[in-house]
């Protein structure tokens, strides 16, 4: 007996997969400096830990809503009033297991079989999966580190057919840190409305930003805009809830009532007393959030100025999220190549750059410790200088 024609179809996690690999050697007893989880190395803070335990102590354990509790979802149309700009009801927010469980539910509740979903390269690596398990084609828009890893709206427009149905934005940006600012992303939203796409905009890195950088919502322009807008969102990053898996997303009512529908026949509700976790984290002090990014401030500028000081190696500076994305095309390999040889000659673990559809370039996260980040690219200095010889 085979698997079904659509699960050969789909590419496993390159992230995992070097994730596993690396915990593999570490266990073994091998020194090893990874970079490869997007993962914020903190722990859940603890006035969210604490509303969590309370709610089990009160037995709050059954189902729930298969949307997500009222008092959650009312919690998250108050935040995105606040801060994002976006008037939405409680009954337009679907809570998920995960802004990647919301993605996959909005891609399956509006693309049918056929249609295309246009997603900019470098991409998280999942979008185009979720595309594919959907029945749904991804169509690869390549952008440039000139333009640091942005699509303009030339580009989309050009890779419009009449089979597109959607096209993914995410900024800040997994893997390259971009951000795109209000006017970009007004050039894009123009084009794609004028071919009547959804617009899929996952803004789960959305306070982890730097510098002058500003988020900004998709979904704010315009009630027009809002009609096509899906945006996505969650607790992982922001946070330091990645194990939680709770994340959401606010659309249309038709679109939620859909997307509503098919959650309530696959897994039903997120874990009930992890949402009352995500209510204190909405609802009580950001300052825990202000502290995480501002380590992450100080990593970014520990790790660039790393990189920036082996030769053969460029890298564009990241605006947003915990991410490098270093080009690596000097050297003559590829990506996986690469980061195989980087893994078992200098134990440094990094993504293959063909997992978000850029091979000429490897991810490192610097959601890690300092000691990491310094041990781990002096290594890799040392590697890229023997390579090179």
């Amino acid at each position: 007996m085979e698997a079904a024609i659509i699960a050969k179809k789909i590419s496993p996690s390159l992230t995992l997969a070097i994730d596993s690999k690396a915990k593999a050697l570490k266990a073994e007893g091998k020194d090893i400096c990874s970079f490869g989880a997007g993962e914020p190395d903190f722990d859940t803070p603890d006035h969210i830990k604490l509303a969590a335990a309370q709610a089990l102590a009160e037995g709050f354990t059954k189902y729930t809503p298969s949307s997500g509790i009222p008092e959650l979802r009312q919690a998250i149309a108050e935040k995105m009033k606040a801060e994002n700009g976006v008037d939405y009801k409680p009954n337009q927010i679907i809570v998920s297991c995960g802004a990647k469980h919301s993605c996959y539910n909005a891609i399956l509740a509006t693309c049918n079989s056929g249609d295309e979903v246009i997603i900019p390269a470098p991409y998280w690596l999942s979008y185009p999966e979720m595309a594919k398990m959907a029945g749904a084609e991804p169509y690869i828009v390549q952008t440039t580190a000139e333009n640091n890893y942005k699509m303009t709206p030339e580009q989309l427009q050009a890779s419009i057919s009449p089979s597109s149905r959607m096209v993914i934005l995410n900024s800040p940006s997994n893997p390259t840190g971009s951000v795109y600012t209000e006017n970009e992303m007004a050039a894009l939203v123009e084009v794609a409305l004028e071919d009547d796409l959804f617009i899929l905009s996952d803004e789960i890195y959305e306070k982890v930003i730097y510098d002058d950088a500003k988020h900004f919502s998709i979904a704010s322009m315009s009630k027009r805009v809002l009609e096509h807008t899906i945006t996505v969102n969650g607790f992982s990053k922001s946070y330091a809830m990645t194990g939680w898996r709770l994340g959401y997303l606010a659309a249309a009512e038709n679109i939620a009532k859909a997307v509503d529908s098919i959650q309530s026949h696959s897994t039903s509700n997120p874990t009930s007393f992890a949402q009352k976790g995500a209510v204190a984290a909405l609802k009580e002090s950001q300052e825990c959030v202000a502290q995480m990014v501002k380590v992450f401030e100080e990593r970014r500028k520990l790790i660039l100025d790393g990189l920036n000081a082996i030769e053969g190696i460029r890298c564009v500076k990241p605006m947003g999220a915990f991410y490098v994305l270093p080009d690596i095309s000097s050297f003559g390999m590829n990506s996986s190549q690469f980061c195989e040889l980087l893994l078992d000659e200098a134990l440094v673990a990094a993504v293959p750059g063909i997992a978000f559809g850029n091979d000429k370039t490897i991810r490192l996260s610097y959601a890690c410790s300092t000691e990491n980040i310094e041990k781990g690219i002096s290594r890799l200095k040392d590697f890229c200088a023997r390579i090179r010889k």
